[in-house]
């Protein structure tokens, strides 16, 4: 069943120490608003304990949240362990405090999408709409 025919699946993961969730409840409690089928895996994740959750529960998306300065290690961790997984599908998209630098070295390595602090949730909304509207989805099997 593609994403036409069904919720777009959407966890919202905070990886690392990062102890500041605020962001990461905003944004999941907006997709849910939005019609997205929204699993918030809480704070203190590891990369590994993400990708466990985005393969057990059958995710389209993973947007990751983060506040601590580690997205160069964990965003490109959990990336790996996607594709190691078979996941690579899975749209990857961030948010958090994250130098312009660092986003173009991120995007490069395969996030589709990072925002800023003070981006609408409607941005990552759209975005994610607009991703999935172009037959990614259904594209990638899901």
């Amino acid at each position: 069943m593609d994403t036409a025919e069904r919720k777009i699946r959407i966890l919202v993961a905070k990886p690392g120490l990062d102890g500041h969730d605020r962001g990461a409840k905003v944004i999941a409690s907006a997709f849910r608003d939005a019609g997205f089928e929204v699993i918030y895996t809480g704070l203190h994740q590891t990369p590994e304990m993400i990708v466990a959750a985005a393969l057990q529960e059958d995710v389209d998306v993973v947007a990751l949240s983060i506040l601590s300065g580690a997205h160069m290690a964990l965003f490109p961790r959990v990336l790996e362990l996607l594709r190691a997984q078979g996941l690579g599908h899975v749209l990857v998209i961030g948010g958090g405090i994250i130098p312009e630098a660092d986003i173009a070295r991120l995007e490069d390595q395969g996030v589709a999408k990072l925002f800023g602090p003070g981006t609408p949730t409607t941005a990552a909304i759209a975005y994610v709409r607009e991703h999935f509207s172009q037959g990614a989805g259904a594209a990638a099997g899901h």
